[in-house]
């Protein structure tokens, strides 16, 4: 089994309770996360640093995380995204299933068993090119 600490996360969310939640759940669980509060300081951080998975809200101030995952993964291929959304009634674009997203790579808002996300990060992480055991 993969050592969850070489798993590197993103959480995306303009709720700063949602973003230090997530990231202290994932740490706790052995990733090694960070997070971000718009779309915009999200690309800043991937400039300077390497993200394997990244959960994104959808909504967001001024870029949307629908944007924000279509230019991150031009940008960097190799990166993997899950939705964390609080809207009930969102469906995948057909652009975010064209890099190959996935239902199940969609949660709502709250997550009630997190153990779910976990298994869906490390099978991303998994996916992504270079990391496979």
């Amino acid at each position: 089994m993969k050592d969850f600490s070489a798993i590197r996360v993103l959480v995306i969310d303009d709720e700063p309770a949602i973003c230090m939640s997530l990231t202290a759940f994932l740490e706790d669980y052995g990733f090694k996360s960070s997070s971000a509060e718009s779309a915009e300081e999200a690309l800043d951080l991937m400039k300077n640093n390497t993200y394997d998975v990244c959960i994104v809200d959808l909504r967001l101030p001024g870029m949307s995380g629908e944007d924000l995952i279509l230019q991150a993964r031009e940008r960097y291929p190799n990166q993997r995204h899950v939705i964390y959304t609080g809207s009930i009634s969102y469906n995948l674009s057909d652009k975010l299933m064209a890099l190959g997203m996935l239902p199940q790579h969609v949660f709502l808002k709250p997550v009630r068993v997190l153990t779910l996300l976990v298994k869906c990060i490390k099978t991303l992480a998994d996916e992504t090119p270079g990391n496979e055991d």
